[in-house]
């Protein structure tokens, strides 16, 4: 793999920090999602502490022809944080500041690295919240969340974070800092520019600070669950609710797997039965959407439906919150070998989780599934034994046949763990040839040198080759 010289990095007058220890830069070679190698080790790390930092940075290492890769809590699924062609990791945890409350706008202004967590924390006490948090939100910053362009529990209501980013400062390749968006809460001036850095995972600028919106938090929460008998009656019912109108905020799927897993896990003894899981917010009338979706379940041959509220909600929703622990702590010789993160039209749901159980019985594989499945999003674990290489080999097939086949029913191969390095693969697939040479050009006119994120969403990427502005004869 090549190195690049980063001595350079010395000579700039910077408010934070450049390390070149080996112990620093092996954190930053690795995400969640590449434990298992995947990521390259970079050359160096820096801190920046202000956009001044990040334009600084950007602009000698573009003249230079070395790689910039933005990272902060690492806990991305795809190896979108993590280098590809080593040069420098920017660091962003040090910019996680909350720098402006404006409750009668219903806006914050924060830093990239600040936790989303902390972000409900600052403005809780104006009695508002920023309703688009992923589940993650207090282990992942609001710079990846916007990078990946996030979502989660909440979105069948609340939508995916783009939904709550009015503004953007960010620094492109070549270290000019511009603005995207408006403060706002609509505009139809120019290009939007701010929808385009959403979701480019850091390959097209990096992101200094954002002015989000925020919502009222509601009066009335309650939330609980529902056992079915079969899965195909459980994911009926979800698609029944989202297509009836049930007006809930939150509504999650497991499988009898997954619902296995979690009892172990937790301690719970729930039948090994396929659940969903709902929260519904409001400011009244509360009761009669808690009715009307218990009537929708009903319909569906619903064996169990309970809700509470406070404490005891959080109780009811315990399988669900910690399944991602259940299913690492599951097997002591099995282990994950890809995250599922495959999203279809409501219409699709039953469509698609038969099919990846279908694929677990025909591959002997386990495949739990569970997921976020008001918007369609379906989570799926595919454990292997790490150790057998046919083991292995089979899991990689049959993901691969699950993602293909939710794009064939009109869906993505990623809902919300982004392109990375993991999904290069399908883009092609899923938008077209003429479509991903659109975004490529995109890519060229702002980063002609390929220096920030290489390696990421473009499928020449996978072979080692970088996205030029004067790619070579045919590419």
């Amino acid at each position: 793999m090549t190195t690049h010289d980063c001595s350079f990095l010395e000579d700039l007058s910077l408010d934070g920090s450049v390390t070149f220890g080996e112990s620093t830069r092996e954190t930053h070679a690795e995400d969640w999602g590449t434990r298992e190698g995947g990521g390259v080790l970079p050359d160096a790390v820096v801190s920046p502490e202000s956009t001044a930092d990040v334009s600084a940075v950007l602009s000698a290492a573009d003249e230079r022809g070395v790689p910039v890769t933005p990272y902060a809590a690492g806990t991305s699924l795809e190896g979108n944080a993590v280098p590809a062609f080593a040069g420098i990791s920017m660091d962003f945890t040090r910019m996680d500041e909350v720098l402006d409350v404006r409750p009668g706008d219903f806006q914050v202004d924060v830093e990239p690295g600040i936790m989303g967590s902390r972000v409900d924390e600052a403005v809780a006490r104006h009695g508002l919240f920023f309703p688009p948090l992923p589940s993650s939100g207090d282990i992942s910053t609001i710079g990846g969340m916007i990078a990946n362009d996030a979502s989660g529990m909440g979105t069948v209501t609340y939508g995916e974070i783009r939904d709550w980013v009015l503004e953007l400062e960010a620094v492109l390749a070549d270290g000019s800092v511009v603005k995207a968006g408006s403060k706002a809460v609509k505009t139809s001036s120019g290009y939007n520019l701010k929808d385009l850095i959403v979701g480019s995972e850091g390959t097209l600028a990096v992101v200094t600070r954002a002015t989000l919106e925020l919502a009222g938090r509601p009066r009335e929460i309650r939330g609980g669950r529902a056992l079915f008998p079969t899965l195909t009656d459980a994911s009926d019912a979800v698609t029944d609710a989202v297509q009836s109108g049930v007006d809930v905020a939150k509504i999650e799927l497991i499988d009898a797997d997954s619902a296995t897993m979690a009892n172990a896990y937790t301690g719970t003894d729930l039948p090994d039965r396929p659940m969903v899981f709902v929260e519904f917010h409001a400011n009244h009338g509360i009761e009669e959407e808690i009715s009307f979706c218990r009537n929708v379940f009903e319909a569906h041959d619903v064996t169990r439906f309970e809700m509470a509220e406070g404490d005891e909600m959080d109780d009811l929703w315990q399988a669900r919150r910690e399944l991602a622990y259940a299913v690492e702590s599951w097997d002591a010789d099995m282990g994950a070998l890809h995250p599922g993160d495959v999203t279809v039209p409501i219409s699709k749901l039953s469509a698609v989780i038969e099919h990846a159980k279908d694929l677990a019985e025909e591959y002997d594989l386990l495949v739990p599934c569970f997921g976020h499945a008001g918007d369609g999003n379906v989570h799926y674990t595919v454990l292997v034994d790490l150790d057998d290489p046919d083991s292995r080999a089979r899991g990689k097939e049959l993901n691969r046949r699950i993602v293909e086949h939710a794009i064939d029913l009109g869906g993505t191969s990623t809902g919300e763990h982004g392109i990375g390095q993991g999904k290069r693969g399908y883009l092609v697939r899923e938008h077209g040839e003429e479509s991903v040479e659109a975004m490529r050009s995109v890519k060229r006119a702002l980063d002609p040198n390929d220096t920030l994120n290489p390696g990421k969403i473009f499928p020449e990427t996978a072979d080692g080759e970088r996205v030029r502005a004067d790619p070579p004869a045919g590419e």
